[in-house]
């Protein structure tokens, strides 16, 4: 890499550390060219990214940055796996280090939030946004549906009272 280069990856990592909802350090044991295919992937499904950066042009990104707490985990083989939902790139790191003992989580941050394996863990364990906003809209619905059933059982009631009275003439 060039001076340019490195410029530009910079700029690139720290435009991701601003727009990031958390960021999740892992550290690459050997992981193969299709093991990385497969992380990144299901990395992607969940709306998260996967990205091999240099230790030391990453803590010069950090700089100035509410993740400046994870320069301490960044040595050796390490990776950065990110996403704007604070939950989505540590669910998908989580899980694919269940299957696969080649990646190793070392920590991470939710914006200044340092958080060691532990924490990342923890983090992976909640809920999604888009699972947060399913069970508020849920909530929101219950109540409008059993008001409306409130509403319509006394004309339900009429009608079949009514119902039986013509039953009852026509017979």
């Amino acid at each position: 890499m060039d001076r340019s280069q490195k410029s530009e990856s910079v700029a690139q990592l720290n435009a991701v550390f601003n727009e990031s909802g958390v960021v999740v350090v892992t550290r690459n044991l050997g992981l193969t060219v299709a093991q990385s295919t497969d992380l990144r992937a299901k990395m992607r499904e969940a709306g998260a990214s996967y990205k091999v950066a240099k230790n030391r042009l990453a803590k010069l990104a950090l700089k100035d940055t509410d993740y400046s707490g994870i320069d301490e985990y960044l040595n050796g083989p390490t990776a950065l796996a990110y996403s704007e939902d604070p939950v989505a790139a540590a669910k998908a790191v989580v899980e694919f280090a269940k299957t696969n003992d080649k990646l190793e989580i070392v920590g991470g941050s939710m914006g200044s939030q340092v958080l060691d394996e532990a924490g990342v863990r923890a983090l992976a364990s909640m809920p999604s946004l888009d699972e947060l906003r399913g069970k508020i809209v849920g909530l929101v619905n219950a109540p409008a549906t059993k008001i409306a059933q409130v509403v319509n059982a006394p004309a339900a009631k009429l009608a079949r009272v009514f119902g039986a009275y013509g039953a009852k003439d026509a017979a």
